[in-house]
């Protein structure tokens, strides 16, 4: 999900009912889920059901044609027939004959179609990817990747980069059902051995409010350049001389080189409906992807009953296919992060060493460090006057504020020959830009008011951005004197920034809204102003203005650090391709880090104090120690099925998610924070002290030496003591299998008087490999006032 994309820097789901207009405007698409084994025997193949029973409704508004799942521009009531990690289909239905449908037998559910948004290098040398011990380890043991095909729901691709190329490429799996799909400039033959299939999915789409607009082809060819910038981020070949107009030069390569890539374009201009994602994600599957790469989500998380995303990966994990997603671009709000099954693995972002200075010159001496991507001429070190956009105001509309420099909000007579400082707000910064330089000013100061991160734009006219402390400085400084000025000097690339990495300000906190007692964020990755590959004809600030074409394009947000644990995943998958999922996420967050390169405790910029879980889930990615973690955490289908009867669900809504019915009688001792998941997460009721300790139950698995034994080391989160037991695990084979308990007790003297307070730890089995797990303790109190 890139930053840039929309406005602002988040992107998400304007939580909607889509509504088509195709025959009524009471019509809308649902998507309903369908229990197959009770298909009447008269009918051979679902699809005559399902047509059948839309017919069968009163006001029957339905055509006699035969649903389709291809790419089709033919508009039918069904829309997408879905067979694989879902069941079921999506039409356009009345809300009536919606309700008649959730009364027939054989529907198990029935829900509007909802829209998501995307979430819009030296990432992989800052990933220590380059470096001999991953050369010769995980790079050589996986050979980058080769044999694993990593499925992208995104907004398509520009199969002619450099960065697709097959060069030296060993065959396709023979195991690869999928195909190439022709549509408008997308030819078959631009398939090849690196990007072996490409399909796309419009029907949902094209039948909600969003419509298709002009731009807008039909086929898997990417006219907005997100999933381009994916796509080769998570599995690009290197490419030399890479660079956005100079910034960010060198060598531009993913993270699995030779790892296959298939393209499902999934979203449009306007964004993606879940009828599209559900068909795009249903066909992945059955076309035999091995990770399944999601930079989009919705803008809060949805109950699992009703995540068409979580349904999907439910069905994905049980095949072995990993799922990695972007967990949100919400900001340090709690609460916020997206894509939380437990069977998902959700990615926050984090800065990498790399930075695009450009400094402020106030006339005091004063230096404010800001960023910037601007490429056009300088202000010559000609000094000119500083204004505040919010003391510019036009006095029109209060739903487009003067401060953030909306179209038409500033006074051009107040700004013309000045500096203007606008607020970052939700506008596009570039875009404040223009409205800046229409008005008369010379150069733009965008000012964060939410936290110390700093996200470069490629701006058309001079402008740069500083934080929010930065921001008040300035603004100090403006009103202690009469005649305030002030110059820009723009400083190109600067590499070895400190400190790095750092939890960016933008990337969606914890905890998770829907099962407080799985961690999310599962780890964070790079996310911040990364260079990767980009379409052709789109510029980078993708305003009609911007005349600008670029081959590699410098994007920010939880969109691009999904990709990077795609792409890591995948090598891990090629080196240890018996793993299941779980073991490979488990293996990425016990081997995570929580510190910087200098060895210091990782910083979040919010505030730039000290990261936690919430912000960095088990911490900072590390590829090449997550192909030997020692221990893991491995989870069954079984394991979810338990968690999820435990997690207040009836057994209607279970089967809706697992697409079975569900026995709950084994999980009768089961509480959901037994769920065998590498991080430990417990809540409190602070109103009842005397229910203040629980026990954990955790199971760890030997992929190490055959013969270890690891000795337990905690750290407290303040006001609990944590004792662990056995303290000593003894190995005597791979593979096998040992179980430990956490006793967790509240210190009832040391209650938070808060409505919600977090306190974190953590516990750490060593040999000679350390094997770390997050420990979170939540106190609520319902009766704060």
């Amino acid at each position: 999900m890139a930053l840039s994309w929309t406005l602002f820097f988040t992107v998400f789901l304007s939580f909607t009912v889509v509504s088509s207009e195709t025959h009524t405007r009471q019509t809308q698409t649902f998507i309903v889920c369908v229990e197959n084994d009770l298909k009447p025997s008269e009918f051979s193949r679902v699809e005559e059901w399902y047509s059948s029973t839309l017919k069968s409704l009163s006001s029957n508004i339905f055509s006699s044609k035969n649903p389709t799942t291809s790419q089709t521009q033919e508009t039918d009531n069904i829309l997408h027939i879905y067979k694989t990690v879902f069941h079921g289909f999506s039409a356009k239905l009345t809300p009536q004959q919606a309700q008649e449908l959730k009364t027939l037998r054989g529907i198990l559910s029935v829900f509007p179609d909802n829209i998501r948004q995307i979430h819009t290098t030296r990432s992989p040398h800052f990933l220590g990817l380059d470096t001999a011990k991953a050369i010769n380890g995980l790079i050589d043991e996986s050979y980058s990747g080769s044999s694993v095909i990593i499925g992208l729901l995104d907004t398509g691709i520009w199969p002619e980069r450099h960065s697709f190329h097959d060069e030296s490429l060993e065959p396709v799996p023979y195991r690869w059902k999928g195909e190439c799909i022709e549509g408008e400039q997308f030819p078959k033959t631009l398939c090849n051995k690196k990007l072996i299939g490409a399909r796309y999915f419009i029907n949902g789409y094209q039948n909600s409010i969003l419509k298709s607009k002009d731009n807008d082809l039909n086929s898997a060819r990417d006219t907005i350049g997100h999933g381009t910038h994916t796509a080769s981020t998570a599995a690009g070949r290197a490419t030399t001389n890479a660079s956005f107009f100079g910034f960010a030069s060198g060598l531009a390569a993913g993270i699995a080189q030779k790892a296959r890539i298939a393209m499902y374009k999934v979203c449009w201009e306007n964004g993606c409906t879940d009828s599209d994602v559900l068909a795009g994600f249903d066909r992945a599957v059955d076309d035999g992807v091995d990770v399944v790469s999601m930079s989009l989500g919705t803008d809060k998380p949805l109950p699992y009953e009703y995540d068409v995303v979580a349904m999907a990966s439910f069905g994905a994990m049980e095949r072995g296919i990993f799922v990695s997603a972007s967990a949100g671009n919400a900001g340090s709000t709690p609460w916020s992060v997206i894509n939380i099954a437990p069977w998902i693995t959700s990615v926050g972002a984090s800065t990498i060493d790399r930075k695009f200075p450009a400094d402020l010159y106030l006339d005091d001496g004063t230096i404010i460090s800001g960023s910037s991507l601007y490429t056009g001429d300088d202000l010559a070190n000609t000094y000119w006057p500083l204004i505040y956009a919010g003391n510019a105001s036009h006095g029109g509309s209060p739903f487009l504020p003067a401060d953030a420099c909306f179209p038409g909000s500033i006074e051009p007579e107040l700004v013309h020959g000045k500096i203007v400082v606008c607020d970052r707000g939700d506008f596009s910064p570039v875009s404040k830009g223009l409205v800046v330089k229409k008005a008369g000013g010379v150069g733009m100061v965008v000012a964060n008011t939410l936290g110390e991160g700093l996200v470069a734009d490629a701006y058309l006219t001079p402008a740069l951005a500083i934080t929010e402390s930065a921001r008040s400085n300035l603004l100090a400084y403006m009103t202690s004197t009469q005649n305030p000025t002030a110059t820009m000097v723009f400083g190109g690339t600067q590499i070895g920034t400190k400190p790095a990495p750092v939890v960016a300000s933008f990337s969606s906190r914890g905890p998770n809204q829907i099962s407080i007692n799985v961690m999310k964020p599962d780890m964070i990755a790079p996310g911040v102003d990364i260079l990767a590959a980009y379409a052709d004809g789109v510029s980078p600030s993708d305003l009609p203005e911007d005349s600008r074409r670029t081959e590699f394009n410098i994007e920010s947000g939880t969109s691009m650090a999904c990709p990077h644990v795609s792409g890591i995943a995948a090598l891990v998958k090629g080196a240890r391709p018996q793993w299941s999922p779980a073991l490979i996420r488990s293996a990425l967050m016990t081997t995570a880090y929580t510190h910087d390169q200098d060895g210091n405790a990782l910083l979040d910029e919010k505030d730039l104090n000290v990261g936690d879980a919430w912000a960095m889930g088990a911490g900072h990615v590390d590829p090449e120690k997550a192909l030997d973690p020692g221990l893991v955490y491995d989870l069954t289908v079984d394991d979810y099925l338990n968690f999820l009867c435990v997690s207040n669900l009836s057994l209607a809504q279970i089967k809706v998610i697992t697409r079975r019915a569900v026995n709950c009688s084994q999980a009768q001792n089961l509480n959901p924070w037994d769920l065998n998941y590498p991080a430990i997460s417990i809540a409190f009721d602070a109103s009842k002290p005397y229910n203040s300790e629980v026990v954990v139950t955790r199971t760890v698995t030997n992929v190490g030496n055959a013969t270890t034994s690891y000795i337990v080391a905690v750290t407290n989160p303040t006001g609990v003591i944590t004792t662990v037991d056995p303290q000593i695990l003894i190995f005597n084979q791979e593979g096998e299998k040992k179980s430990y308990t956490v006793r967790i007790a509240a210190d009832n003297t040391t209650m938070p008087p808060s409505s919600m307070q977090s306190e974190f730890g953590q516990l750490s089995w060593t040999d000679e490999k350390h094997v770390n797990s997050p420990i979170i303790v939540t106190w609520f109190n319902p009766h704060f006032n």
